[in-house]
């Protein structure tokens, strides 16, 4: 009979200890990407305005195409950050526009090493937004958006 057989799991557990990485690996691009789009969504979902201001860059330039109802004709607005935060602090504040079941889909379509791509579907509709990366962080930089288009016949 072999002595060292018995040996052999603590060996291996003993190199896997050592061969392990203790320092958790940074997120990456895409991740941060995501990360800011859905902080943008869960500002306006759960009235969070700090999660607007690490997300999105103070010179965000948004345009929105919104409408009353589905058969009424759309209307343009823009919106600069600040008047994103004031959204933020009062749009679901009572929790009547959105919740924990509301759609909140966050699509990652395009990233390179200085610019990104992102869509959000929100219960308002669908934001397209580019993100770029100032000093090393990706935020938010422009949004087009328009509410739900109405459904097809």
């Amino acid at each position: 009979m072999n002595l060292l057989l018995p040996a052999i799991p603590l060996l291996a557990l003993v190199a896997g200890i050592h061969l392990q990485d203790p320092a958790p690996k940074p997120p990456t691009d895409e991740a941060q990407v995501r990360q800011a789009a859905l902080d943008y969504v869960e500002a306006l979902y759960e009235a969070k305005p700090e999660l607007i201001e690490r997300s999105v860059h103070a010179d965000l330039v948004k345009y929105g195409f919104w409408r009353e109802k589905a058969t009424s004709p759309y209307e343009g607005s823009a919106m600069t950050k600040a008047q994103l935060l004031a959204l933020t602090k009062s749009w679901n504040r009572k929790g009547n526009k959105a919740d924990a079941s509301s759609v909140k889909k966050v699509e990652v379509l395009d990233v390179m090493d200085q610019t990104a791509v992102a869509k959000v579907t929100a219960v308002w509709g669908i934001d397209h937004m580019q993100l770029a990366k100032f000093d090393g962080k990706w935020q938010i930089r422009h949004i087009l958006w328009q509410s739900h288009p109405a459904e097809a016949k």
